[in-house]
């Protein structure tokens, strides 16, 4: 007699690298998203006022974009999981302090400010080195999916800890959320640990920090799809920050009933993200960027929606649209980088990548105010909208971004060959040395 094969409980693609990778950011994701929460009411409870509350979220920034240079090239000298681990216990020590001061009443502002700025100093060096390791945790053939499926259970681990997050507030207190937090980065940085860097090649010493950040800028620059799609999200990013976080509260008070609706808004944001990662886990679009840049077109109807403003079911629809049409990029995205980034770069890239894309929002933060008492908010919301679409009209004129096409195997990785420890798509293998937001 023959004993029938233990099913699987997981596709053979997905390899102990990506289900570590992505059960750690479920973990974090569950705790982190809860934790921005907290962190607001600890601060209107130790007397602050919502000008304290944003310097804090400042002081959070400020240090990321300041470090995701240097994030991005360390990551690419050292072993990612390493930078990684590193991050989440700089991180769990940060948010396990900011839980004691909170707990114990004793927070004062200078303390809250600090130790967001530690915190964004662990995101800097931690963001470059995880896009890196989930780039090479998986083959070009199942790249699309497995990107997809990770954006996926992120994308719900956000909007549970989110909801987790406010209700356990109100029961427990900000305090015990920040330290479900700690706990948190300490479990998912364990898990990280476990990683596999066996499949990827040992770096050089190189010429030094500064030689690597040049070596990075060449990579970047050298490819015109990918430096035009960072500047375009430049703006992009700014000014959806501009009107969802600045502008779409206010409409909600004035016109739409309130934060009842606008968080029935954000949810159905929240549900588009889901929506959008399962799409892409079954469709490979052929022209990868030319699909995910039309797709940031809906982008500016949320902006639109509270411009006019229309009824909260027509914003639904409108965050729903915008949700589903920025995961059919980010996914877009991720599989280009994954296809024509070479490994020994990914995490400078990256930096870059992430540097572009946020640089400009604390600077739209700060003058959405001032462009709100200069022109009225439905003017800066419509501004906003037609910002979005003109940046991306423009990205679309670039021929390399309508041109670049899925290829079955990434180009700066085509001669690596398979990774040790089995043939690219069996169940143990990581896929081929090279590889991919």
């Amino acid at each position: 007699m023959t004993t029938p094969a233990a099913p699987r409980r997981r596709p053979a693609w997905a390899g102990r690298n990506y289900t570590l990778l992505t059960t750690a950011a479920v973990v974090t994701n569950l705790g982190s998203n809860g934790a921005l929460i907290a962190a607001a009411f600890a601060v209107l409870e130790a007397g602050g006022d919502g000008g304290d509350v944003g310097l804090v979220a400042a002081a959070r920034t400020l240090p990321l974009v300041l470090f995701l240079l240097v994030g991005g090239a360390i990551a690419d000298r050292l072993p990612r999981h390493r930078v990684m681990v590193a991050a989440n216990v700089l991180n769990c020590l940060s948010q396990a302090a900011f839980a004691v001061l909170v707990l114990t009443g004793e927070a004062r502002l200078w303390q809250m400010m600090l130790l967001s700025a530690l915190g964004g100093v662990g995101q800097a060096f931690f963001g470059p080195a995880a896009e890196g390791m989930l780039l090479s945790s998986v083959t070009a053939e199942q790249a699309g999916r497995a990107f997809a499926l990770f954006r996926f259970a992120s994308q719900g681990a956000t909007m549970s800890g989110a909801a987790l997050g406010g209700a356990l507030i109100a029961v427990i207190g900000p305090g015990w959320v920040l330290a479900v937090d700690a706990a948190a980065f300490a479990l998912a940085g364990a898990l990280r640990a476990f990683l596999d860097v066996s499949h990827i090649p040992e770096r050089g010493a190189g010429g030094g920090l500064l030689a690597d950040l040049r070596d990075g800028w060449r990579e970047f620059t050298g490819r015109t799809w990918l430096w035009a799609i960072v500047v375009q999200f430049s703006l992009v990013n700014a000014v959806i920050v501009a009107a969802d976080a600045v502008y779409g509260p206010q409409v909600a008070r004035d016109s739409l009933g309130g934060p009842g609706p606008w968080g029935l808004a954000l949810g159905l944001f929240g549900a588009g993200n889901a929506a959008g990662a399962l799409l892409m886990a079954r469709w490979k679009p052929r022209r990868l960027l030319l699909v995910g840049v039309l797709c940031v077109f809906p982008f500016a109807l949320p902006s639109a929606a509270l411009a006019v403003p229309v009824p909260i079911a027509v914003l639904c629809l409108a965050m729903f649209v915008s949700g589903l049409s920025i995961e059919v990029f980010g996914v877009s995205w991720m599989t280009a980088l994954h296809q024509e980034i070479p490994e020994d770069k990914l995490s400078r890239v990256s930096a870059y990548d992430w540097f572009g894309s946020v640089a400009m929002v604390p600077l739209a933060a700060a003058l959405a105010g001032p462009a709100e008492s200069a022109f009225g908010r439905t003017a800066a919301l419509w501004g906003c909208a037609g910002l979005c679409v003109v940046a991306t009209a423009a990205v679309l004129c670039v021929r390399d971004v309508r041109d670049l096409t899925r290829r079955g195997t990434p180009v700066a990785r085509a001669q690596a060959g398979p990774a040790a420890g089995g043939e690219p798509g069996s169940a143990d293998a990581e896929g081929p040395v090279g590889r991919l937001g």
